[in-house]
């Protein structure tokens, strides 16, 4: 496998609240996570990492040689304890009134491929030379165009396209959406909505395509992102699979 991932302020944030992680254990089992935190006085960062934080701990710990049930479960119970110890620091820290997080996350194995998601966070596959979303944004607009009130057209531009219906923080309880893959697949991009509000999944698509280094491809997003406009912070993980794996 080959992987990059990287986060970027953007250009009108004076902060960054995303985090994320790749990580391989030692069964060559990889996760790839990227949290986009919300929230004022830095408490979205404080939300994001933890997490991260935890995921990757817990990752380390405890997630060897388990079956897609299991790992379907390792997933749920992950999310129910990152809730709880961001309603916890809130309930400690009253200046974090408000934190909270999106979370998507993929599981890469030998046996199987999962996604997970908690609002507006992507995941992407790459497959037969085309991107496709996996993920589904849990937004209300996605929630008009699903109940037929809003088109895709509409959406795009709407002025609550980011209000979110669902967050790590904001919703107890709280359950991810988790997605069985296709194994036969080229790469897999994460990103946090700072990268997919401002470029397509055709831009995106075609940076993807390109024949340079997952470092250059990931850099390259973020750049596009940039310059038109980065409103938000910029957060991507690439993994791509080499010739022969899986």
């Amino acid at each position: 496998m080959k992987t990059f991932y990287l986060t970027d302020a953007g250009k009108v944030r004076d902060h960054n609240e995303d985090s994320l992680i790749i990580l391989k254990n030692i069964n060559d089992e990889y996760l790839l996570a990227v949290a986009d935190g919300m929230g004022g006085h830095s408490a979205g960062e404080i939300a994001s990492s933890i997490a991260i934080n935890y995921l990757g701990k817990h990752f380390r710990e405890t997630f060897i040689n388990l079956d897609k049930t299991h790992a379907v479960s390792w997933i749920r119970d992950s999310v129910n304890e990152i809730n709880s110890l961001i309603f916890q620091y809130e309930k400690n820290h009253e200046e974090s009134k408000g934190m909270g997080s999106t979370l998507v996350m993929a599981i890469v194995t030998n046996d199987y491929i999962l996604f997970a998601n908690i609002g507006d966070s992507s995941g992407f596959v790459m497959k037969e030379g085309r991107l496709h979303k996996v993920t589904y944004d849990h937004t209300l607009v996605n929630l008009l165009v699903s109940a037929g009130e809003l088109t895709k057209e509409e959406a795009k531009d709407h002025p609550k396209k980011n209000v979110l219906m669902k967050a790590l923080g904001a919703n107890d309880p709280v359950e991810a959406d988790i997605f069985d893959c296709d194994m036969n697949i080229e790469s897999i991009l994460l990103s946090s909505d700072g990268l997919t509000n401002m470029l397509d999944k055709e831009q995106i698509e075609k940076v993807l395509l390109e024949d340079i280094t997952e470092e250059a491809k990931v850099n390259k997003l973020i750049h596009k992102a940039n310059n038109r406009g980065g409103t938000d912070n910029i957060s991507v993980c690439l993994l791509t699979k080499e010739e022969g794996e899986m």
